[in-house]
């Protein structure tokens, strides 16, 4: 009797786990459990997509191509790259299955899902966000509200995501959580349009690990899988 209990609730384990790789496999979304360590140089967007999908292998995940929600400017003579243009069509799900945004419009719009309770890593674990120890619900994106790049003379980018000594980024938070606005500093409207921004919050204090630390983030980045 005791072996066969045993051997139920082995069975049962199995078909949960089972159960959690099968949402991996078919998550479309996450934001990293980590960051590459050398806070905004990321080696580029190269980097950042290839940093994505080293994450998304180790999960289960890695036969999408998957990108980085990043968006860089016009340096240089460059063209721009904008975050909503480099990750597909949607739709997108996290680990545990929750629809982020069905399409790119609705990704950018009012109706998307990012949340606390949807800002998941590729493992499906929660990252912390404002009210944990560290805080860290601060997004490397470069990118306004509607995921585009800022004008070439605005690096928000830690320059295209190549430094870690010089420049800021432009962060969203994963928590849509921020400080109440004080009194006559800023009107309510302007609160919802920065710190609940899931996208375009404030900017970094700048682009080494420990600066964007202490801004409330930890060099973490959305990443989508385009196909």
């Amino acid at each position: 009797m005791r072996a066969a209990i045993i051997l139920t609730a082995i069975l049962v384990s199995c078909g949960f786990c089972m159960s959690a790789d099968a949402q991996q496999a078919d998550m479309t979304f996450f934001i990293t459990s980590v960051g590459p360590g050398k806070g905004g140089d990321l080696g580029g967007l190269a980097g950042a997509d290839a940093h994505c999908q080293s994450l998304a292998q180790a999960a289960g995940a890695g036969n999408k191509t998957w990108r980085a929600y990043l968006s860089t400017n016009a340096r240089g003579g460059a063209n721009p790259v904008h975050a909503r243009e480099r990750i597909g069509n949607g739709p997108w799900q996290n680990a545990k299955g929750a629809v982020i945004a069905t399409s790119v419009a609705d990704l950018h719009s009012d109706n998307n899902k990012t949340s606390k309770a949807n800002a998941l890593d590729e493992k499906g674990q929660p990252i912390k966000v404002r009210g944990d120890k560290p805080n860290m619900h601060d997004i490397l994106t470069g990118s306004d509200k509607d995921g585009r790049a800022f004008p070439s003379n605005m690096d928000l980018t830690c320059r295209n995501w190549t430094s870690s000594d010089s420049g800021v980024a432009m962060l969203g938070h994963a928590d849509r959580e921020g400080n109440p606005p004080v009194a006559g500093s800023q009107n309510v409207a302007a609160y919802m349009e920065t710190a609940l921004s899931w996208n375009a919050a404030h900017t970094s204090r700048g682009c080494s690990q420990p600066d964007l630390i202490a801004t409330g983030g930890n060099g973490l980045f959305y990443c989508f899988a385009a196909r």
